[in-house]
């Protein structure tokens, strides 16, 4: 007997911003195997008696690894239930994702994959701004901060990245930044860029930081803290 797993983005914590399927398939669910991020009230949702295991990853701290993750999604699916794979934000954004798809596949075991707003749109709202402006912004990019390693990848696109008319998020980039924006600025980004660092997003502990690239290469060169961050760059990470 094979289960069914749902992928279920929860966005970026506030479970208000969970949409309405996938509140249903936690209510649903046998069991939850969930991220960190993805914990604390949006876990009210799940159904009363239903397996709720933490698998989460946390940069600088121990985690599972992802071939156990994946062994265990399959695992629990193999018992024939119902499974929810609950990610933070979006889970096809720097979630992992493909590698836990690939693991099913390869099982035979469906699935199904329900969208989540994700952390960079939830912090940009959150502050107030667009990411998009017709004349001045016309271009949004995403980007992770480190690679498998925890370290700045050697092949980003810098010339992509200092293009002083896009918008650019840098996900999970706090500890990599001071060395990212450095290189950033010698390829003629203005050291005044707007940035912004948004911590712990749609959360009670939300914290919005506002300042320059350069401000903020010396703010995250003596102070990283441990809240989950997104780091915002470009024409409108001003905008009041």
């Amino acid at each position: 007997m094979t289960g069914f797993v749902s992928f279920v983005g929860s966005g970026p914590g506030d479970p208000e911003l969970l949409t309405l399927k996938a509140v249903d398939r936690l209510e649903r669910a046998d069991a939850v195997l969930f991220d960190d991020l993805s914990s604390g009230p949006i876990l009210s949702h799940a159904r009363r008696g239903a397996d709720l295991v933490g698998v989460g990853k946390r940069a600088g701290r121990p985690s599972p690894k992802q071939n156990h993750v994946s062994r265990l999604l399959v695992d629990y699916a193999k018992t024939g239930q119902r499974i929810v794979r609950l990610k933070s934000g979006d889970s096809g954004l720097f979630g992992r994702l493909e590698e836990e798809l690939i693991a099913l596949r390869e099982a035979g075991i469906p699935y199904e994959i329900i969208p989540g707003v994700p952390s960079a749109i939830a912090a940009a709202a959150a502050a107030g701004i667009p990411l998009t402006r017709r004349l001045t912004a016309r271009r949004v990019q995403f980007v992770t901060g480190h690679d498998a390693s925890g370290e700045l990848p050697d092949d980003i696109d810098l010339n992509a990245l200092a293009d002083p008319t896009a918008s650019t998020v840098i996900f999970m980039g706090k500890r990599t930044f001071p060395k990212l924006a450095a290189a950033l600025i010698d390829r003629g980004l203005p050291a005044d860029t707007p940035a912004l660092l948004a911590e712990a997003v749609s959360t009670p502990e939300q914290a919005l930081h506002r300042m320059t690239l350069q401000d903020l290469i010396t703010h995250l060169s003596t102070e990283i803290g441990s809240a989950p961050a997104l780091i915002l760059y470009g024409p409108l990470a001003d905008a009041d």
